[in-house]
């Protein structure tokens, strides 16, 4: 059975991707900067090997199977993209490949089943916090399951908080500076449900009315990267209904990296459809909270009573995909006391990825592993990320090194410094 992918029967879809392969003039300076390429130094599983395959595949000189292995490896994380001089949108490739080879690949039960049950309980919080309380229940016995039941299991928290009950909108306090609309996200409504409280907290507290749209959904993020483009259509979809008339805020605000870089492809998402001016004028309007709040200007923060010392770090989809590495850096220097640290290697990703540590378990594991050491490098007192994916990832291998120090969200840590509870 042949598994090409016919570019030129493919459209719009087929101009995207022979649009990036061709601005790939292989010059190697994304080597360095891809994370599989740095753990197992092989061309094939570089951005530049990886264009090369799908170019073979797109033209018909190889079949889709014999390269599944080297893109599956891809994290998504755009560290390439930083490092590339000629511009070459390796995520719209890597995306658009993904979402019109899946239906093309044959994949076992056991693997199919796991991507089905990621992809339908990750963006439903009350189903994915009852499984969370059953896997729970499982996680002493984690070593009698097969790894990619045992990796989920590890990753879970030890506690499932109560749920934080998300409003339909919170007032500014004081005089109103601006209005939003707030995506609430999936997972960290369940893992780390007080990313999205200490956000509100902040904001109102900095003068900004927030409206959280009742029926909002999942970014689709996760199916958007993980090729299943007509669940991701039919979630932004659901986003570009719920959020309405774009006028009446003045930004989208996200405060997980890779939700606001979900929203932020709807253009991509749209292209050539009917939706396509909205979900342009939808993107433009987004903005990760960091960048929201240091463009706004915060208001005044109580100096702290002793010097803490804090490592940021670099979201992929905040620093690579956004281009945000300035802003969550200028909003934590407000708080005097703060020192900020630089972690080592600080590029390259923790391996978290959406749902790659899920279904790339050694590889994230390898990489998890080795930014818990750079964090621990830097001899830190706590750790500050905003991604819940970074969050967990981080958090689980610092436990595993037996050195779990505090790690909090940007906005977490801002919530504590505006509360005197630093």
């Amino acid at each position: 059975m042949n598994h090409n992918i016919p570019v030129k029967e493919l459209g719009v879809a087929g101009e995207i991707m022979a649009h990036a392969v061709d601005a790939c003039v292989h010059c190697g300076f994304c080597l360095p900067a891809c994370p599989t390429y740095q753990l197992l130094g092989d061309e094939m599983d570089s951005p530049r090997g990886r264009i090369f395959l799908m170019k073979e595949v797109l033209e018909g000189h190889l079949d889709l199977l014999e390269v599944t292995d080297h893109l599956d490896r891809c994290l998504g994380c755009m560290g390439c993209v930083t490092a590339c001089p000629s511009g070459v949108p390796y995520g719209e490739l890597i995306s658009t490949f993904r979402s019109y080879s899946e239906p093309l690949r044959p994949r076992g039960f056991l693997e199919r089943g796991q991507r089905t049950l990621i992809q339908k309980i990750l963006p439903k919080p009350d189903l994915f916090r009852a499984g969370a309380r059953l896997g729970k229940l499982a996680k002493p016995f984690k070593g009698i399951f097969p790894s990619m039941l045992k990796t989920p299991l590890e990753l879970l928290p030890d506690h499932v908080q109560p749920a934080y009950k998300m409003p339909e909108k919170v007032e500014a306090k004081g005089t109103l500076r601006a209005r939003v609309a707030f995506l609430s996200g999936c997972a960290q409504q369940v893992l780390e449900p007080n990313f999205n409280a200490a956000t509100l907290r902040v904001l109102a507290h900095n003068g900004v009315e927030v409206i959280l749209p009742k029926s909002q959904g999942c970014c689709g993020a996760a199916a958007m990267h993980t090729g299943y483009h007509h669940d991701a259509m039919s979630m932004a979809r659901q986003n570009l209904k719920a959020f309405g008339d774009l006028e009446g805020y003045d930004a989208i605000i996200s405060n997980a990296a890779g939700c606001g870089s979900g929203l932020k492809e709807y253009a991509l998402l749209f292209r050539g459809e009917p939706e396509e001016e909205l979900a342009k004028a939808f993107v433009a309007k987004v903005k990760d909270v960091s960048v929201f709040l240091a463009e706004l200007g915060l208001r005044p923060i109580v100096p702290l009573t002793k010097n803490i010392k804090v490592a940021y770090h670099d979201a992929c989809h905040l620093a690579h995909a956004q281009g945000v590495k300035a802003q969550p850096r200028a909003i934590l220097r407000e708080v005097a006391g703060l020192e900020l640290l630089e972690v080592p290697e600080g590029d390259l990703c923790c391996g978290s990825a959406g749902t790659y540590n899920l279904e790339q378990p050694v590889l994230a594991g390898q990489l998890g592993e080795r930014k818990a050491r750079n964090i621990l490098a830097t001899g830190a007192d706590m750790v500050i990320s905003g991604n819940i994916g970074c969050h967990t990832q981080i958090k689980s291998h610092l436990a595993k090194l037996g050195r779990p120090i505090p790690i909090y969200h940007t906005l977490e840590l801002l919530d504590l410094a505006y509360r005197g509870e630093l």
